[in-house]
């Protein structure tokens, strides 16, 4: 729900900018820092609650890969933006993840999950995952004390030494303990500067508006909206309170598995 109490959808009716003169973005956090659940924006469902991904008829968890514990970010994404399956990217010569864009905030506060916060973009990892472009925007919430010291990626080598490298380590390494091979990145893993994620970030939110406006086939991709007039799926309050009310009800949540603490140690490749 919005400030007012009104049912939005958290992809496609937050805007994508908070201060759109100071390049100050949105962003909906999805994974609060130390924490495992695979928690995300359900882009298939109906007004796109957080939700957790589900593989194998198995709630998921990522796993601690040593020396890391969980999520060493709060991890969420940019509304109104789309990584485009149809699209090939031309920086890393592979299409979209069909996702919104994901975000890395790197500031000292743990965040709740679902919560809206406003980030300055620092710059940008190509993750590739599975064949697909998968962009990890760094950013640091504005309201962070030392916010003023941060503005570009180099700011972040400088003022918090290893950080980058351990991103790097945790993306390439995530999936191992669940049988995959390390995960790839374009441009050897170095990480882009802010003019570069910006650019990223805008041609997203070009590609997200051609599918609110059904100028490209989302596919499954569920884009009910409620604020966005000129989309051809736009709905009322009525609609959106009939979807919610339809949900199952919410029941006591079932307790984390202990094997989720576990720390997974293996050599690196």
């Amino acid at each position: 729900e919005d400030a007012a109490g009104r049912y939005i959808s958290p992809f496609h009716d937050i805007p994508i900018y908070a201060d759109a003169g100071k390049n100050v973005f949105n962003m909906v956090v999805e994974v609060p820092r130390w924490t495992n659940a695979k928690m995300e924006i359900a882009t298939k469902d109906p007004l796109n609650p957080i939700k957790q991904d589900v593989k194998k008829g198995k709630l998921r968890y990522v796993a601690n890969v040593f020396p890391h514990k969980g999520y060493i970010w709060n991890y969420g994404a940019i509304p109104q933006t789309w990584e485009d399956p149809g699209h090939k990217d031309e920086n890393t010569g592979c299409c979209g993840d069909n996702d919104p864009i994901d975000v890395c905030e790197i500031g000292s506060k743990v965040c709740s999950r679902g919560e809206v916060i406003k980030v300055k973009v620092l710059g940008t990892l190509a993750l590739i995952d599975e064949g697909e472009t998968d962009w990890k925007i760094i950013a640091i919430n504005v309201e962070d004390p030392e916010a003023d010291n941060y503005n570009d990626i180099n700011d972040v080598r400088r003022m918090k030494p290893g950080y980058l490298e351990a991103t790097v380590d945790w993306f390439r390494r995530y999936k191992v303990p669940d049988g995959k091979p390390e995960n790839q990145f374009a441009f050897n893993g170095e990480f882009k500067d802010k003019d570069f994620a910006l650019s990223v970030i805008k041609s997203t939110h070009e590609h997200w508006k051609a599918l609110i406006a059904k100028k490209t086939d989302g596919g499954e991709i569920n884009c009910t909206n409620l604020t966005v007039s000129e989309s051809p799926f736009c709905c009322s309050q009525e609609c959106a309170k009939a979807t919610v009310d339809a949900a199952p009800p919410c029941r006591a949540a079932n307790p984390i598995p202990p094997e989720v603490d576990k720390w997974f140690y293996y050599q690196k490749n």
